[in-house]
């Protein structure tokens, strides 16, 4: 099937930003007195937008994170991808393919309008991603699972929703890219296969999605 739009996640799927956000979100929530690894905020909150890593702890210890946490948080993370953040391999050829073919694509992520600008600016995405392509959690309020913000960024390109793919790496997003009723392809480069069985495809190399698509 040819699609008429393809739907991108951000983190872990045009940057390579899933290792250093859950490092220093495991750090910060062990230093709240919230004991966290690495392993747990990738099981737990990947693929997550902040008001769900509240609800959450909540849910489970009683206590709200301080009013500051995501402000402090966000400081942290784009302090490092100064530093480290890199995109994901291959990416930039697919999507350099998909403009040159004159196929629609965008961005829809659980993080903030802030967070995938300043991740792209880092790594020289920004050329292939005008505003018009950037769609957030912040956008439609409920972050994934729920498949509100992939119905809204098809809503927004005009494109009904089972003429969309997205481009996943969490169960999370999995779950909404089902939710909305659209075909979704599993990239497993850093998440287990079974974790992502929901998706109609599955690949380890971000090389190989423009052949997927094709």
């Amino acid at each position: 099937m040819r699609y008429d739009l393809i739907i991108f996640d951000n983190d872990g799927v045009l940057v390579d930003s899933e290792p250093i956000s859950n490092r220093l979100l495991a750090a910060y929530l062990t230093e709240l007195g919230h004991p966290t690894t690495y392993e747990d905020s990738i099981r737990d909150y990947m693929g997550s937008a902040m008001h769900r890593i509240h609800d959450l702890v909540l849910e489970r210890t009683g206590q709200r994170l301080p009013d500051e946490f995501d402000d402090v948080f966000h400081g942290r993370v784009f302090a490092a991808f100064a530093r480290e953040l890199k995109p994901v391999a291959g990416v930039g050829d697919v999507l350099e393919k998909l403009a040159a073919d004159g196929v629609p694509y965008c961005v829809a992520s659980s993080g903030s309008h802030e967070r995938i600008r300043v991740g792209h600016r880092t790594t020289g995405l920004d050329r292939w991603f005008e505003d018009e392509r950037i769609f957030s959690s912040q956008d439609v309020g409920r972050g994934k699972p729920a498949p509100d913000l992939f119905l809204y960024a098809a809503e927004r390109m005009g494109v009904a929703p089972e003429r969309c793919v997205v481009v996943e790496d969490s169960p999370l997003g999995v779950q909404a890219a089902q939710a909305a009723g659209m075909d979704v392809y599993g990239f497993t480069a850093m998440t287990p296969p079974a974790k992502l069985a929901g998706a109609g495809q599955l690949f380890a190399d971000m090389r190989e999605l423009s052949s997927l698509l094709a």
